[in-house]
């Protein structure tokens, strides 16, 4: 393996700590506090669960070894994604970055758009207990809005035994 795609500068690999060094992370760069929780945090809560008799006192070795293994594995994965990220043409890039900006704006909508053309225009009372919703006549329900929306077999929504 080449140090190529490292991304911590062979300067200040003397600083990273120990943890880091000793699992040979490229791409997961935890700080101090992290590892810390990651290798003393680990022995801990596995003498606890020792202590407390749920798990055997093996566990103390083979927790922190677990989640060694798994922070590994996140940089192997890591290191993965960013070798496959630089493969991507440069052209695909930008198309996604396109694609990924915000649209930022209001859609101006008429008042006279409805959702079913050709209904009823006068709304009538509302339905009981419906306090969102107006019932129209043939089952065409208008919502506070005036959009309106049909359902063969019921009036509103809200409750469906009531006619």
């Amino acid at each position: 393996m080449t140090r190529a795609w490292s991304t911590v500068a062979t300067d200040e690999e003397r600083y990273r700590p120990l943890y880091a060094r000793v699992l040979g992370l490229r791409f997961v760069n935890p700080g101090g506090v992290l590892c810390f929780l990651f290798f003393e945090g680990a022995v801990a809560l596995a003498v606890l669960l020792a202590l407390a008799e749920l798990v055997s006192w093996w566990a103390v070795l083979v927790l922190p070894i677990a989640v060694a293994a798994m922070v590994k594995l996140n940089d192997v994965v890591a290191e993965m994604v960013v070798r496959t990220a630089a493969q991507v043409p440069e052209q695909e890039r930008d198309r996604f970055r396109r694609q990924m900006e915000p649209v930022v704006g209001r859609a101006r909508v008429p008042t006279s758009a409805r959702a079913l053309p050709g209904g009823a225009t006068s709304i009538g009372s509302l339905p009981r207990g419906a306090a969102s919703s107006r019932a129209l006549p043939g089952g065409v329900t208008a919502d506070s809005r005036g959009v309106r929306y049909h359902h063969p077999q019921r009036v509103t929504f809200d409750r469906p035994n009531e006619r």
